[in-house]
């Protein structure tokens, strides 16, 4: 095996290993579509809805009841959600909510739930 040989096998090594994290399931979420995240959402009495868009994004119309906590600022702001609250998160389409739940159960919340699809699938009400 040449040099070149060996720089392919481990950058498609790395590859491999991205994409399993970004798509590997994640112990304590609940990754949930469209119609049964609304049936949770409204059945929880003690919730907490969050949207991980930036603050431009949420002011272009997000779910009613969301509170704004970008991703780039849940791990400074986690703070501000109670740890017995039931926490619903959600961003366009799915991923960087996905990320906020990793740092979410990381700090000790016992589960966190995800729309997946983002705001992009979602049928309910809007606010814009």
């Amino acid at each position: 095996m040449n040099s070149s040989t060996i720089i392919y096998i481990v950058l498609a090594l790395f590859v491999i290993w991205m994409l399993y994290r970004m798509f590997a399931p994640v112990k304590g979420l609940v990754q949930l579509r469209d119609e049964p995240f609304r049936k949770k959402l409204d059945e929880s009495r003690h919730k907490r809805l969050i949207d991980v868009r930036e603050a431009h994004e949420f002011k272009s119309g997000h779910i009613p009841g969301a509170i704004n906590i970008p991703l780039s600022q849940i791990g400074s702001r986690a703070s501000e959600i109670s740890k017995g609250d039931d926490v619903f998160l959600y961003c366009q389409s799915g991923m960087r909510s996905k990320q906020a739940a990793k740092i979410l159960l990381k700090s000790g919340y016992p589960e966190v739930n995800n729309l997946m699809g983002g705001i992009s699938s979602w049928t309910g009400k809007r606010i814009r």
